[in-house]
């Protein structure tokens, strides 16, 4: 049963202060990702140029990811392929039991999130840690991320010094953002120190080489692969890439999209394992990849590059918060990776689109995410999830645009609902009503007057 955006939504929007420090603080990431693509004068050609290097790999796939997994274990790393996330759950905690891991700290994972491996792993007696700034918050706060880059963006420093308070034992009511970082780096230390395994996940799998690369800007993923004696790296089969030329492509593109940075602080390549450490393991997960590949309208949403500049632009989800969808990702993205996943669950979605379409004019690797998301609402009542009061609207809509002659007297008459009163034609029947005020029909339809101003024209 699909959960509808807009109820969710209307918990968020009954803090107007908030909304409104949301969308502006988004929009704000907008402006500087716009900033930042006005300094490079080839902007447009890179983004046609990591579109076009996306399509040939995700297309050739297979031959990417056998050359990967060749370079990867002649790197002297070992790797596992998972078809689901039962099954990548299940290899993970194998590896960690084979080598006795108790704690296990990891860098920020969107793929671990995906296949719900925090929860698993915990049942199982494996205490996870996450070390970015943001993920700790929301791990300490027992939420979900409500962005894919700054996930803790939902709470402000007051809200974090009280929970560090409670979990950090940090000093009360200091509440000053310098002093909360200090405190999340002491505790993270110790974190670092004490596990005996490290997770990582990562921005691009590079095939010629067997690279991992993971792109952060707090250097914590090189510390969960340079303090614990294991690194695991996991990755989605969608990441890899061809080589170093195409890496710079994407570098270039990134963190300008994401966050109006040139480059992130740390870009590290991880091959194989330290001399004194234990083998470096990566695994790599299908869970419905290679399915959506053979989807004509909905493949090139593995193009996507998490860098969340869709939704930084999306007036919907600026205005309504990451927990206002159903799916774990919100936003553009989220709304056509929740209906490729379970269009039963997670069609209610779809309607947080205006179809502006800003989310992929300003996706860096053209993501044609607008239009994917017309395409998933023409086939809701395939999935039979359709909204009964619409398609009820559209067959008297049908009837009415059919036929000129009732089409013409309901547009020379609907003046006359001017004088309906507003608590009946702005009551809760009427969902145009809510958040706008009924706009006030002309005494003549626009066809009409168009034809006169033609008779005008024409007596000149």
């Amino acid at each position: 049963m699909s959960t509808s955006h807009s109820r969710l939504a209307d918990k968020f929007l009954e803090n107007d202060k908030y909304a409104q420090w949301h969308d502006n603080t988004f929009w704000g990431v907008r402006q500087k990702r716009d900033r930042m693509a006005d300094e490079v004068p080839e902007w447009e050609q890179l983004r046609q140029m990591a579109s076009d290097i996306k399509r040939h790999t995700i297309t050739h796939l297979d031959r990417y990811l056998e050359q990967f997994e060749a370079n990867a274990v002649k790197n002297g790393a070992i790797v596992h392929w998972a078809k689901d996330a039962d099954e990548f759950n299940s290899i993970i905690y194998g590896i960690l039991r084979e080598h006795d891991v108790k704690k296990l700290v990891k860098s920020k994972s969107m793929l671990t999130e995906e296949c719900e491996m925090n929860p698993y792993l915990e049942a199982h007696g494996v205490e996870v840690v996450e070390t970015d700034l943001g993920e700790r918050i929301i791990q300490l706060n027992d939420q979900k991320p409500s962005h894919i880059v700054m996930p803790a963006i939902h709470l402000d420093h007051h809200e974090v010094g009280q929970l560090f308070e409670n979990k950090l034992g940090s000093e009360k009511d200091n509440h000053d953002p310098t002093y909360l970082t200090y405190q999340a780096r002491l505790s993270l230390r110790h974190e670092f120190l004490t596990a005996d395994a490290g997770l990582t996940g990562a921005n691009f799998g590079v095939a010629a080489t067997g690279d991992i690369v993971v792109c952060t800007n707090e250097g914590n993923a090189d510390m969960a692969t340079s303090v614990p004696p294991l690194h695991i790296a996991v990755m989605g089969l969608e990441k890899v890439i061809p080589d170093y030329d195409s890496l710079a492509v994407f570098h270039r593109l990134l963190a300008r999209s994401a966050t109006g940075q040139p480059t992130t602080v740390y870009t590290s390549h991880f091959r194989t394992n330290r001399p004194t450490a234990r083998k470096m393991h990566i695994v790599l997960l299908d869970n419905g990849r290679t399915e959506w590949i053979a989807n004509p309208q909905h493949w090139e949403t593995l193009k996507c590059i998490r860098c969340g500049s869709c939704m930084n632009t999306c007036p919907v989800y600026r205005l309504s918060g990451g927990y206002s969808y159903s799916y774990f990702i919100p936003g553009p993205l989220g709304i056509n990776l929740g209906m490729l996943r379970d269009p039963q669950a997670h069609s209610g979605n779809v309607s947080a689109c205006t179809l502006c379409l800003s989310c992929q004019n300003t996706c860096p690797v053209k993501v044609n995410l607008g239009d994917q998301v017309y395409q998933w609402r023409q086939q809701l009542d395939e999935f039979g999830t359709a909204n009964k009061q619409k398609k009820f609207i559209c067959k008297g809509m049908d009837a009415v645009f059919t036929r000129p002659k009732v089409y013409n007297m309901a547009t020379d008459n609907a003046h006359l609902a001017n004088h309906i009163p507003s608590f009946i034609m702005e009551c809760g029947l009427n969902p145009w009503a809510k958040g706008h005020k009924m706009m006030k029909f002309p005494k003549k339809p626009f066809h009409k007057l168009f034809k006169d101003l033609e008779k005008d024209e024409d007596g000149k």
